[in-house]
């Protein structure tokens, strides 16, 4: 205890400033051994490949594209950036390698214009996962821990500063100062800037670029091959990438722990944080494929002892069915005893459990990937990205036709106005909506061709056709729609990306949160449109004997003979499961088989002359150039597929776990595969790509939520209305609790006019009505009830969920403590003045839309914004508070 006012002497230990040469922010080992020699070099030996650029030069060449390449590439020079050319030879063109590099004048310009971190101090604090730790407290090992080596060391890091220079830890070596991936960024950022036409036009950029297949390729180089060498060797050896595909992109990986850091160092955090919810999506699947198997399990004891199913197998000629269409046949219900077991395999009283234990498994998993996700943001300096660090997307910097001044920094930015922006909004949305009308009308058309395919079947007069007719449309219409899904999402996505970069926004962030939300919002449409028709509207609206209701002059399609939630169970298999086959089919052929013919034209040389021949025996000698190497590979097309692939598959197993409890256990075996494929192309098949910063999935977490809540209200929907629990509830605490004689009583008689019309003959059909086709008070009793579960069950769900969510803090307090410390600790080493609160404002502090301007004669990116070529000479200036 100490008294207020008495003075403490503070013994807090602030972030050391000094330089030691064993710390290097370049290296990804403290210790590692001798690794082999950077053969991503140019000519000399000594200047570092920062990015390649690569254009094939044939028959097909245009006069066009060599003036926009050449301009290009002299304004790349303007900027400062260093250029080498390399040619290879080959049966019909030319394949030009345009290696370029940036010098250290050029990084430390751009590393300041972009807001990079770099290092102040390791931090020595070891990072555990908390099932290690919780099993190291029993004193046992963990068995999903693996020992990777070389991990990359942590470190305080903060924005870098050219006049700071020298308080930045490892500023005594300039070629390891600024990790490779961020030589990467620094170099695609004044690619994505660089005009090579009419920036009106917007003739932008190296996306444009390689869009109009001036360029063919544009990619940073890999640090060598993946392969290890040849045992035995000290895993230390191992270079960064050998790393990855050894402790994680082999199958053998499967069970073990992700290298996240070493992911993270090598690819970005972006790449990270997708690996990172990935695995940890895949971990919670376990138990939620466990409770489904064990429900689907006990439907086979129910099936044995349910005594509705004894009743059906054993009516004989007691249940005779009205026809399923105008040209069918009656039938007897106890054809369908085989069916009708089935679909209690998933519709029993556990579907109710797996449902409630669904939806709180959803919210707890996003609740704990939140936690997660703050750990991994604050561990990777990365949490405060897009609120303060996030600068203007290139092609925005260059295009923006004003530019705005900045009221929190001061600064000149550009600026596109939002009315603009709001109007070409609202075209893209007229496309969506456009997009969505023609997937109903694809439904509409799938719903025909069932109702029609059943027709031609029993008119076929073929006896086997005609009592597995339902069954034949039902499955052939599923592979249908699954076609029709997987034709129109290729068309739509191109379309929402153009639609996106029309809309000119700010941020790369905001960009991609555009973008997946168009995709999302059709895909959504998309894959669940089929079973949200046949989970809520599939049989509701048929009408009774007599007065069947029609569309299009076709009587209304009637649940299948085993019911509609066998049928539901049917589609979310052959669209879920079916996709994710053919999605690991193409992830694990085309790849291959697209790097084969890649590799197959690079071998097709062709030799000149005798120097060309011998310098062709030199390359043979030390091996294919890392550049040609790299351009073998696939091109890297993002994550937007990826994550795409697996928020559809979360819906599914959310949405409608009711009608297929095994969906969790289809949904944990495909992640399995799908995370060491993904691992593997990366790794082995992809090129390299750009290195991106993120602070978390973006709006993919905002969908997740959205799906979470969707899937409470279809759960409760489907309890109530497609399965027979409540039914079932209601006849047994009404009327005989042994469920004897409950299928006479979901029976309802066809009136007498339709029995006159059809020989006085007398059928049943589904429905609670009575003989005049009226429905009777037990309809409305049940759906009271219906409606009263409805309203009960997701309020209970919401509620609990909403306790979770109150209980479970976003941020782990110690993750908060440290986060709180080291903003003060930065402050404090950079700051030795103190005037902190005397930042430079403009004095005419003007409102933003008062500060709005056009920018002039819109001077070249390339050349307003180029380094100065003496940086290496400029003296440390005053320091500036706060600029970190």
């Amino acid at each position: 205890m100490r008294r207020r006012g008495e003075q403490r002497e503070d013994n807090a230990t602030l972030i050391g400033m000094e330089t030691n040469p064993e710390n290097n922010y370049g290296s990804i080992s403290m210790n590692a051994a001798v690794q082999p020699s950077n053969r991503n070099m140019f000519s000399d030996g000594a200047t570092r490949v920062d990015f390649v650029l690569v254009w094939e030069e044939g028959m097909s060449v245009t006069p066009a594209h060599l003036v926009k390449r050449e301009e290009f590439l002299n304004r790349l020079t303007l900027s400062g950036l260093l250029h080498e050319q390399k040619e290879v030879l080959q049966a019909k063109k030319k394949i030009c390698f345009a290696l370029l590099s940036a010098p250290w004048s050029v990084l430390c310009y751009f590393a300041e214009e972009i807001s990079l971190r770099v290092p102040l101090q390791v931090v020595t604090t070891p990072v555990i996962n908390w099932s290690e730790q919780i099993l190291s407290q029993l004193s046992l090992h963990s068995p999903l821990s693996q020992d990777v080596p070389n991990p990359p060391p942590d470190y305080y890091t903060c924005q870098f500063r050219t006049n700071k220079l020298q308080r930045f830890l490892g500023s005594d070596n300039k070629d390891t100062f600024f990790k490779m991936t961020q030589r990467h960024q620094v170099v695609y950022e004044i690619l994505a800037r660089t005009p090579y036409g009419s920036v009106d036009k917007g003739e932008v950029g190296i996306n444009r670029l390689l869009s109009e297949n001036v360029f063919t390729a544009a990619y940073p180089l890999h640090e060598g091959g993946y392969q290890p060498p040849t045992p035995p060797f000290p895993p230390e050896s191992l270079g960064l990438r050998q790393i990855l595909y050894v402790y994680w992109a082999q199958w053998s990986c499967w069970r073990r722990y992700q290298p996240l850091d070493h992911i993270r160092e090598y690819f970005g955090e972006k790449i990270a944080l997708y690996f990172a919810w990935l695995g940890l999506y895949t971990c919670w699947l376990l138990p939620a494929s466990v409770v489904g198997t064990v429900i689907f399990l006990v439907g086979f004891w129910l099936v044995a002892t349910d005594v509705p199913a004894k009743e059906v197998c054993d009516s004989g000629n007691t249940f005779i069915m009205c026809p399923l269409c105008n040209i069918c046949s009656y039938w007897n219900y106890s054809s369908i005893c085989v069916p009708y077991k089935v679909g209690l395999l998933f519709d029993n009283g556990g579907t109710l459990f797996l449902s409630v234990f669904m939806s709180l498994w959803a919210v707890t998993f996003l609740e704990y990937w939140k936690r997660s996700c703050a750990v991994l943001s604050h561990r990777w300096d990365c949490y405060d990205f897009e609120e303060i660090e996030e600068r203007p997307r290139p092609e925005f910097t260059a295009m923006a036709p004003l530019t705005i001044r900045n009221p929190v920094t001061g600064e000149e930015e550009p600026y596109f106005p939002e009315n603009k922006r709001l109007k070409r909004i609202l075209s893209g949305c007229m496309a969506i909506i456009t997009m969505i009308a023609v997937v109903l009308i694809f439904l509409m058309g799938v719903i025909l061709y069932r109702t029609i395919l059943s027709i031609i079947i029993f008119k076929s007069k073929k006896r086997f056709y005609i009592f597995s007719a339902d069954k034949i449309a039902s499955f052939t219409g599923s592979l249908l729609n699954l076609l029709v899904i997987l034709m129109l999402s290729r068309v739509y996505t191109a379309l929402a990306r153009v639609l996106t970069r029309w809309e000119m926004h700010r941020t790369q962030t905001k960009y991609e949160d555009m973008f997946i939300l168009k995709v999302f919002i059709f895909e959504f449409i998309n894959f669940y449109s089929s079973p949200i028709y046949i989970a809520f509207f599939k049989g509701r609206f048929v009408g009774y004997p007599g007065n069947y209701s029609t569309l299009f002059g076709v009587r209304n399609e009637d649940c299948g003979a085993g019911g509609c939630l066998i049928e539901l169970a049917q589609e979310m298999l052959v669209i879920m499961v079916g996709k994710q086959l053919i999605g690991n089919i193409q992830e694990f052929a085309v790849p291959k088989l697209k790097s084969w013919w890649q590799r197959r034209k690079m071998n097709t040389r062709l030799k000149e002359d005798e120097v060309k021949e011998a310098h062709m025996e030199e390359q043979q000698e030390e091996g294919v150039s890392p550049w040609e190497a790299d351009y073998q590979l696939l091109e890297c097309e993002g994550l937007f597929s990826e994550y795409l692939e697996m928020v559809i598959q979360f819906g599914f197993i959310t949405i409608f776990v009711a009608a297929c409890p095994l969906a969790p256990l289809f949904a944990l075996i495909n992640n399995w595969v799908e995370m060491r494929l993904d691992a593997q192309k990366f790794v082995t098949e992809y090129r390299r790509p750009v290195a991106e910063r993120g602070q978390d999935i973006g709006i993919w977490f905002s969908i997740l939520q959205f799906i979470t809540h969707t899937a409470v209200l279809s759960n409760a929907f489907l309890i109530a209305f497609t399965s027979s629990i409540v039914p079932r509830l209601y006849y047994r605490y009404t009327r005989d609790s042994t469920l004897t004689g409950f299928i006479n009583f979901t029976l309802a008689t066809s009136p007498h006019s339709y029995s006159q019309e059809h020989q006085n003959t007398t059928c049943r059909y589904l429905g609670f009505r009575d003989k005049n086709g009226e429905y009777l008070p037990e309809y409305y009793h049940l759906l009271a009830i219906q409606l009263s579960f409805i309203i009960i069950f997701e309020h209970v769900v919401f509620l609990i969920g909403f306790l979770i969510n109150m209980m479970v803090p976003d941020i782990p307090e110690e993750v908060e403590v440290k986060m709180k410390r080291e903003r003060y600790m930065a402050k404090q080493a950079l700051a030795e003045n103190q005037s902190l609160m005397n930042t430079i404002i403009p004095d005419d502090m003007e409102s933003p839309s008062s500060s709005i301007r056009w920018r002039g004669s819109r001077p070249s990116p390339s050349q307003s914004n180029s380094p100065p070529s003496n940086l290496e000479e400029i003296p440390e200036e005053t320091d500036t508070p706060g600029s970190c």
